[in-house]
């Protein structure tokens, strides 16, 4: 943890809020998640140029979550006291490098090393991401902020996939990984002129981590986290064989049936700014609870189109703009632990991703998709439950 962090939290920042670090930090954000899942629309042309099966192609996703993983953790360790502005500049830095060496690689091999590099970007990027914001804004502002920065992975989330493929389809493959270097490059240039010093005056505190999870309402955060992730992936993961076996909908159709859940978590993500600020800890646990319900309907009537559409509205409104409530709850709960915190997160919600698309996978092949919706639906609710139980224990700690 940097305590410089803790001193601008406890006095807030003297100087204007940096509206302008944070756009640009919501760029490198769009960057990062469309590097992050690029490959998923591009497997076929990939993997057959590579000379790889398209199931060694996927893997490319799962080295990315690997690396992101591990670098959460210890990234705030190794860099110690390095100042922040300099470590932001160089994970950018290292976006480009990425998508210059996938774009590029001539084997499988340095493909992955390309896949890897993006993952320690990604895993440094959102494990500083809150305790940055926290810097640049009052703390007024800092739901607000969040919000803004996370509006960059939701539009990745809205455009990446049919871009890809489009792209994909025009100017290769190459090229459509190679498109993303341009925007990261950009996003390094704003950054280098609109973020201030970030110094870290002190080392960092003692503990880390390990001594973060000897509070019982961070355990309990962080539990809420990795339940809400599992329920969330352990049905998005799967929704297109859903769409297409279930539903029965056309290609066309089931690209705009994506193209309106990525569009309603754009505005969602836009929106809970405003929520947050007074009803942090309602929203938390409301949120799982509607995908809980949504989860349910899918099942009683996945077989309308017109139904499902309107129920992955409300997925993507509610389940998009999720982290942005648990960023919020992390820069509220741990203000001088903000570094430590974040690269806790980063870890939880990466292996919960990982846990929930496993076991959905594994009850899809197993059961089909009802019972892959209803542990989704368990986890959620369970999600909800744990995030009622640490409001509780936040406030008989602020008691």
């Amino acid at each position: 943890m940097n305590p410089t962090i803790s001193a601008a939290c406890d006095s807030k920042p003297a100087q204007p809020a940096a509206w302008g670090a944070v756009m640009a930090m919501s760029l490198a954000a769009f960057a990062l998640v469309a590097s992050e899942f690029m490959p998923v629309s591009l497997l076929t042309p990939l993997a057959a140029e590579l000379r790889i099966s398209e199931g060694q192609a996927g893997q490319s996703i799962a080295i990315s979550g690997l690396f992101a993983l591990f670098t959460s953790l210890f990234l705030g360790s190794i860099v110690g006291r390095l100042d922040r502005k300099i470590l932001l500049l160089g994970l950018t830095c290292l976006m480009i490098v990425s998508g210059t060496v996938a774009a590029f690689a001539p084997n499988y091999f340095l493909f992955m090393v390309g896949r890897a590099l993006i993952g320690v970007a990604i895993g440094g990027f959102w494990s500083m991401s809150a305790a940055t914001v926290m810097r640049l804004v009052p703390a007024r502002d800092v739901p607000r902020a969040l919000a803004l920065l996370n509006g960059g992975n939701a539009l990745a989330t809205v455009i990446a996939a049919p871009a890809g493929s489009y792209l994909g389809a025009i100017i290769g493959w190459r090229g459509a990984f190679f498109c993303l270097v341009p925007v990261a490059a950009i996003a390094l240039a704003w950054l280098l002129f609109s973020l201030p010093a970030l110094r870290a005056s002190q080392a960092p505190a003692a503990g880390g981590i390990p001594r973060l999870l000897r509070r019982p309402a961070v355990v309990l955060g962080m539990a809420a986290v990795s339940l809400l992730f599992m329920g969330q992936f352990a049905l998005f993961t799967y929704l297109r064989p859903f769409l297409e076996g279930v539903t029965g909908v056309s290609a066309a159709t089931l690209s705009l049936m994506l193209l309106v859940l990525g569009v309603a978590g754009f505005v969602g993500t836009t929106l809970i700014g405003a929520v947050l600020k007074d009803r942090l800890y309602r929203v938390l646990v409301a949120m799982p609870l509607a995908m809980a319900l949504v989860a349910g309907a899918l099942v009683a009537f996945g077989h309308s189109a017109a139904a499902v559409t309107v129920l992955l509205a409300v997925w993507g409104l509610v389940g998009t703009s999720a982290p942005v409530g648990w960023w919020t709850w992390l820069a509220q709960t741990l203000p001088g632990d903000a570094e430590a915190g974040g690269g806790l997160m980063v870890a939880v919600v990466q292996l919960a991703i990982m846990l929930g698309a496993t076991l959905g996978g594994l009850l899809f092949d197993a059961s089909g998709y009802r019972a892959t919706f209803y542990l989704s639906a368990g986890l959620l609710v369970a999600a909800a439950i744990v995030a009622l139980l640490a409001a509780r224990s936040a406030r008989h700690a602020d008691s």
